[in-house]
């Protein structure tokens, strides 16, 4: 069996003119270099620009490879996992080759040439990610994109160039594992298992690719392939370095989305032997299920819809960016973290965003543990990307290895070409600027869906984000495909998200800020505001505070301060993302998908993200957590009526009576009626309103409520005014600004409950803040971590009625007081009634 041997101690980074610092492998320079109290940390403040020539230089690691005795192999090679991204190898002072993507790993024969005692000197030169690319758009000419950093010339994370939700910190270094390989004989180059399942019988097809020794070539091999318990051995024929080997298992266990059913995970093993002697092994666990993409024409154009196990789905999304723009720090912990936090939020698929990275895979071994759903990009983003060698031949290269790489995984149900370039072409005004010269168009149309067929053919590709199906339609015509929905943050208000139905929403979003600790542990600014300095270099997207102003206005009055700012726009993000989830979830199955931008961030920064860089929920989180379940009422327009729209995700039906309830500010129910209905497994029912329980159009003075209804706790609706199934739809028919919100008050017990278990490691006793409200409050938010930065609560925004209480619960906040409780809370009626004072 084949030797390793991690080469990850004893590495140094090497200065320009200043000596050399400790570094870490894997890691980055700049960690290095804030490790050692070079520079400062660029996510606080404005540091970033302090440290912008980070990303200009070059520099160089080194090490000493470690003795390399034991038992005798023919092969020695250094492996490199991952290299960030120009970079030239040389091993005692003899250059082993050169590297140009950061996204693809290199394998180097040092057969002879380390001393087998150990001190060969290892060095890594990295060349300024700037001085390639600029050197290879010299090559291949210019080429338009959405921001001024050349990140289309090299295959480095684009984002790391900067993003409108992410700093510029060009990062170079080792960033993924190091390790030197001795093997004899053969080893396996390539395991690709495609699993599929037909009646019942699960099927793995290994495609494996050998790579022989000079000795080994004339010899036959055997190919094991055990699938758990089943196994199944092959002859690989002298010279014979590519093969397939298939193993069929009975009664396989069908792997599910969450919420579908179960995640079932099979050992999957491929061994070759010389003999009876095992050469070498590769281990992962693979699932059995179909995935198709329905794409048919129907009346309303064509579809989007992901049909996994014959099922149809209603994908209920995020996005997702590089948790750090420093990947190396990201951990399988960390990983696992913040996707379950995406599960706590109702998601069923997370979508990974070409302009980031083929993420480790940690990352998907947890969504095929947790049944999430992956939608991979290729790397690609917002740009028109050259054709041309040398790109060419490094995109097919890195194409290949990660689409064998990450086939085992069962969560893993789409492959997209690219994030809108196909719209950028057309809309942007790169079709005229770019004339005769290629962008991408041959990658997303020819090479990657060839690659695709070629090496996974078990999962269906689409050419890009947003695209309609063919040029016979507009890139983001929302009748056909995928569409994005960038105008209404840009240009309009969110309301106007209910104008249109596509067929699959893969981005939409809206703005806030950080949580309140969040920002104060990485803004010193004093006094903190909206336009003060350091708020400001944490607001990266275009005129991004004016998109975040004119928001409000629509809604509010301008805030009389800051606190009233960041509530209020956290409600306005909240707000904004559930009139379009409402919507279109209201309209499945013409519309199949929403994939909310985005799930999580890379620093401290004002952006789209449900969780802020620390790790905190924004209140959009909690948000989700309603918009994504399976059971959601939701009051829509249909042709100018009003309706009440019973949304069933589950797959159970769903049947009973909704209480419509028309009542006055003060909470005097004037007019109410209960409205029986059905609701099918994976359907939506619509109720019409009885005209006399709508309020009139634009009152001020009065609301609609309605109330799933059930055989339940009595008392059940009286916490959080949900309805014993706890479900709650409000319509209010005037904006915040005009209702006549009266002054909030509310009544607050808080009770200290057991030892802190359900909550975060080592957390405090749980303390349960019981509100009673007194009059109608609007969107009551407890901000927990103005309670201290490691609170956290169990709810986010909550609508009460007169005499109705909610409970939420805080785990990590070790001196609880109803004094500060009640500081940390907010309510939409406060800001309102302030500012109209302000006024």
């Amino acid at each position: 069996m084949k030797d390793i041997t991690p080469v990850a101690d004893g590495w140094e980074l090497r200065l320009p003119d200043r000596g050399s610092v400790p570094a870490q492998v894997p890691g980055c320079v700049h960690t290095d270099l804030m490790a050692a109290g070079v520079i400062p940390d660029p996510y606080l403040d404005r540091n970033e620009t302090e440290v912008a020539w980070v990303g200009r230089a070059d520099w160089t690691y080194e090490t000493a490879l470690p003795p390399l005795d034991g038992p005798g192999h023919e092969r020695t090679d250094l492996v490199f996992d991952g290299l960030d991204t120009v970079a030239e190898v040389r091993l005692g002072g003899r250059v082993l080759g050169t590297t140009r993507n950061m996204h693809r790993g290199y394998r180097f024969d040092v057969t002879g040439r380390p001393d087998a005692t150990g001190g060969t000197p290892l060095a890594v030169a990295f060349t300024s990610a700037y001085t390639e690319a600029e050197r290879v758009r010299a090559l291949v000419g210019d080429r338009p994109n959405a921001y001024p950093e050349p990140f289309q010339y090299l295959r480095k994370m684009a984002c790391s160039f900067g993003w409108d939700w992410g700093p510029t910190l060009v990062t170079a270094g080792i960033w993924k594992q190091v390790r030197v390989e001795r093997w004899s004989t053969a080893r396996l180059a390539r395991v690709i298992p495609l699993a599929t399942v037909d009646a019942g019988t699960g099927r793995v097809e290994a495609r494996i690719e050998l790579e022989r020794t000079p000795s080994g070539t004339a010899r036959p091999l055997t190919v094991r392939l055990r699938v758990g318990d089943t196994v199944t051995e092959t002859t690989a024929a002298p010279g014979t370095d590519h093969l397939t080997v298939a193993c069929d298992v009975p009664d396989a266990r069908l792997w599910w989305p969450r919420g579908y059913g179960e995640q079932p995970l099979y050992d999957c093993e491929v061994t070759v032997l010389d003999g009876a002697d095992p050469l070498d092994a590769w281990q992962r666990r693979i699932g059995f299920r179909t995935v198709e993409l329905d794409t048919a024409p129907d009346a309303h154009g064509s579809a989007f819809t992901l049909v996994v196990n014959g099922t149809a789905l209603f994908a209920r999304g995020v996005n997702w960016i590089p948790d750090d723009v420093f990947p190396s720090r990201i951990d399988a912990r960390r990983y696992r973290t913040r996707l379950e936090q995406a599960v706590d939020a109702g998601v069923d698929l997370v979508r990974v965003w070409g302009g980031g990275i083929y993420e480790s895979d940690d990352f998907y071994d947890a969504c095929d543990e947790l049944g999430l759903l992956v939608w991979q990009d290729f790397l690609f983003a917002c740009a028109a990307y050259p054709e041309e060698q040398p790109l060419r031949a490094e995109v097919e290269a890195e194409a290949r290895e990660n689409v064998a790489r990450l086939a085992p995984h069962p969560s893993l149900v789409l492959w997209n070409g690219n994030n809108e370039n196909l719209w950028g072409f057309r809309d942007w005004e790169w079709e005229p600027e770019l004339a005769t010269d290629s962008w991408g168009e041959g990658y997303y149309l020819g090479v990657l869906p060839r690659i695709v067929a070629e090496t996974d053919p078990t999962r269906p590709y689409w050419p890009g984000s947003p695209w309609s199906g063919s040029w016979q339609h507009h890139p983001n015509d929302p009748d056909h495909g995928t569409a994005h929905s960038w105008d209404v943050w840009n240009r309009t208000d969110y309301t106007e998200y209910r104008d249109s139905v596509p067929r699959f929403v893969a981005e939409f979003g809206w703005q806030a800020p950080p949580a309140h600790a969040t920002v104060r542990r990485a803004i010193g600014d004093e006094p903190l505001a909206p336009d003060s300095p350091g708020m400001l270099h944490h607001q990266k997207a275009g005129d991004g505070n004016g998109k975040l102003e004119r928001g409000l206005a629509r809604h509010f009055p301008v805030p009389a301060d800051f606190d009233t700012w960041h509530y209020l726009t956290q409600v306005n993000q909240a707000r904004a993302v559930a009139t379009g989830v409402e919507h279109w979830r209201s309209h499945w199955p013409r519309c199949a998908g929403t994939i909310v931008w985005q799930l999580n961030d890379c620093w401290p920064v004002t952006s789209w993200a449900a969780i802020d860089g620390d790790g905190r929920p924004k209140p959009l989180h909690h948000e989700l957590k309603r918009l994504y379940a399976d059971r959601l009422l939701t009051f829509q327009e249909r042709d100018g009526a009003l309706v009440l729209a019973v949304v069933n995700q589950a797959g159970q039906g769903w049947s009973g009576a909704v209480l419509l309830r028309r009542v006055s500010v003060d909470g005097e129910v004037l007019a109410e009626a209960r409205v029986p209905f059905t609701a099918p497994a994976r359907t939506v029912a619509e109720l019409p309103v009885p005209e006399q329980l709508r309020p009139a159009a634009g009152s001020t003075t009065q609301l609609l409520t309605a109330d799933a209804e059930a055989d339940a706790d009595p008392d059940a609706d009286a916490d959080a005014g949900s309805g014993a199934d706890g479900l709650r739809a409000y319509w209010f028919p005037a904006r915040d600004k005009d209702f006549a919100y009266p002054r909030p008050r509310w009544d607050l017990e808080l009770a200290v409950r057991g030892d802190g278990a359900g909550g975060p490691e080592g957390a405090a006793p749980a303390v349960e803040i019981t509100v009673t409200a007194r009059t109608l409050l609007r969107d009551l938010l407890l901000q927990a971590d103005r309670l201290g930065p490691a609170a956290t609560a169990d709810r986010g925004l909550t609508t009460l009625l007169p005499g109705e209480r909610a409970t939420i619960t805080v785990h990590g906040w070790p001196h609880p007081t109803a004094e500060a409780a009640t500081a940390a809370l907010h309510t939409v009626n406060a800001a309102v009634v302030r500012q109209a004072v302000v006024r």
